[in-house]
């Protein structure tokens, strides 16, 4: 009977062998905790395709930086910088505001929280569209994994710096009254939103049970529709990475609104900045697929 692709291939000894010779071929051991770096930043090293099922780990990184990252930003003005769309039905409702009520006394103002909502999208899918360059390189070789995580820390980082110099507050009241009002504050919205589209698209050309790591409602609903979801005895990829998906947005919420009440938010993503960095260089260390 044929294995299923939802769950884990069980290899004998002397396949994994095979496995490990071929990809000791190519100058990658995917068993070994340390890589010379002449090995380590090879063309063909870099230019490698990693093996979608052995990068769990930082594709489960870049789920956590999405609840991070949302966490600054839906703290200071209730906008999502991962989540669009809920602001595209913002804007809906801002323009079917202009219809309301009698001519002469309706509401015509761009609200704040609109514009806010419009520089979010604008620059989520500009950040996206920086990911069809990874076409151009190679979607899930090393190279463009590292670069593109690279420029998303940057993007992290841009948002940290415009942030402090605003030197306005990190946690709004409500949804009336939000901590990010002047313009440097729709920069920070905006290159934040741009770090995580273009995660987005990076995460979804891995083609992995993570699909974007941004947007999770297609996760739990095909979490919920999956046949094995209360196999529990087994291990069931289709399953289990959407749970891990789900388990690091959450917790990357978690630590991002404790790390905000503690230092603000420029600090917090300063710290992310930092955490984007470690990403980029983990994707150099995830074991080659194998032809």
């Amino acid at each position: 009977m044929a294995k299923q692709d939802s769950e884990l291939p069980i290899t004998s000894a002397s396949s994994s062998n095979n496995y490990l010779a071929k990809d000791n071929s190519s100058g990658n051991n995917p068993n070994a905790l340390w890589m010379s770096p002449t090995a380590l930043l090879s063309k063909g090293h870099l230019l490698q395709e990693v093996d979608p099922k052995r990068a769990t780990l930082p594709l489960a990184a870049y789920c956590f930086m999405t609840g991070f990252i949302d966490s600054v930003s839906f703290t200071a003005v209730f906008i999502w910088c991962g989540f669009q769309t809920g602001n595209s039905v913002q804007l809906a409702l801002a323009l079917a505001r202009l219809f309301s009520g009698p001519p002469g006394q309706r509401d015509t103002t761009f609200h704040l929280p609109d514009q806010q909502a419009l520089t979010s999208i604008l620059t989520f899918n500009a950040g996206a569209a920086i990911g069809r360059v990874g076409d151009k390189i190679g979607a899930k070789t090393r190279l463009w994994l590292f670069l593109g995580t690279m420029i998303q820390a940057v993007f992290t980082m841009s948002a940290a710096l415009t942030a402090w110099k605003s030197g306005q507050g990190s946690i709004a009241d409500n949804r009336g009254d939000p901590a990010w009002t002047n313009a440097l504050t729709f920069v920070a919205i905006g290159f934040l939103s741009a770090s995580l589209g273009l995660q987005g698209i990076m995460g979804k050309r891995v083609n992995t049970q993570f699909a974007t790591t941004v947007v999770l409602t297609t996760v739990w609903c095909e979490l919920m529709a999956d046949p094995k979801l209360f196999q529990l005895r087994r291990h069931i990829i289709s399953r289990d990475h959407k749970v891990i998906a789900i388990f690091a947005l959450f917790f990357g919420g978690f630590v991002g609104r404790a790390l905000i009440d503690k230092i603000g938010a420029a600090s917090t993503l300063g710290v992310g900045t930092g955490m984007r960095v470690l990403i980029a260089v983990w994707w150099l260390f995830v074991p080659g697929k194998i032809n």
